[in-house]
């Protein structure tokens, strides 16, 4: 009980500290001008794809900012003019997927280049940092003719599968994923680890029953960006995948694609589906908010 009140007031020096170099910094109404420009530089544009969402297609194509007459017949026209639902249930069991294996394979390879020294260690650290260069339209073709000739000399079907469009943002986001634990587990205090191998504790007890539960907010912060990652992307989504497999981003490109120029652009029900298909990410978010922020702070505090 002592030790807890006896923190409080440090909590709120701290606080009042940061508040104090924030002021110092930049004059309080030049400070309070920014922050509402910031803030109405996110939420303007997120208020009119909502309000556009509530408005009919003619309103939007007219040019309404305001609906003269609210309604919500696009949420419920969306399902049958685009197909939201395959599209949603794909994404969210690859990305899913992808998510858990890469923070569950980066943590252990982490845990393997930090506490052991080997030959080529080195070399796989600066490979995870180059890999990062590397960008995705390069791999494209490299990744397609891959998946083709795996098919034909293994007899899998790998183009056009969940798996396979698993496998290919695994491959991209778990060199991410590990350079991110390895920057967390590098602060994590050894002596821990001693004193379980002192009790007799195995290496896989340390990693799941120590590193594991100590690293949580990082293996948060590496699963949502590897979510992040397959949710985002239309690229490869577009050339591995087929109609019953397509993910929510490339149902929202088909079906964009297919209203250009129509009589009426079904403006309402395109911000209507990108609501819908943000739904997800944001729930995601406010889930994981306390683990994102300290696994993202957490490097600058060690």
């Amino acid at each position: 009980m002592t030790l807890s009140t006896a923190a409080r007031p440090d909590r709120r020096r701290a606080g009042r500290t940061a508040a104090g170099e924030a002021n110092r910094l930049l004059p309080r109404p030049l400070l309070a001008v920014l922050t509402v420009g910031l803030c109405a530089l996110v939420l303007v544009p997120i208020s009119y794809i909502l309000l556009a969402s509530l408005n009919t297609d003619v309103g939007v194509a007219s040019g309404e900012f305001w609906p003269s007459t609210f309604s919500g017949t696009s949420y419920t026209k969306i399902w049958t003019t685009a197909d939201l639902s395959t599209g949603i249930l794909n994404s969210v069991i690859v990305c899913g997927l992808v998510a858990v294996a890469s923070a569950l394979l980066g943590t252990t390879t982490a845990y393997v280049l930090v506490r052991y020294t080997f030959f080529g260690r080195l070399t796989i650290l600066r490979g995870l940092v180059g890999l990062q260069s590397i960008p995705g339209t390069l791999m494209l073709l490299p990744v397609f003719v891959l998946f083709s000739s795996a098919g034909n000399y293994l007899g899998l079907t790998v183009i056009g599968t969940r798996w396979g469009l698993f496998v290919a943002y695994l491959t991209f986001a778990l060199p991410f994923s590990t350079w991110v634990m390895v920057t967390y587990l590098r602060g994590l205090p050894r002596e821990l680890e001693e004193a379980a191998r002192t009790d007799g504790a195995s290496t896989l007890v340390i990693l799941f029953r120590i590193v594991f539960p100590l690293s949580l907010p990082a293996i948060v912060v590496s699963g949502i960006f590897a979510f992040l990652l397959g949710w985002n992307d239309v690229l490869f989504a577009s050339v591995l995948t087929r109609p019953e497999t397509q993910t929510a981003a490339v149902a929202l490109q088909v079906f964009g694609s297919s209203q250009e120029g129509g009589a009426l652009p079904v403006y309402s029900q395109m911000m209507a589906a990108a609501l819908i298909c943000a739904v997800p990410v944001v729930l995601l978010y406010l889930g994981f908010q306390r683990y994102l922020v300290g696994g993202l702070t957490a490097g600058g505090v060690k």
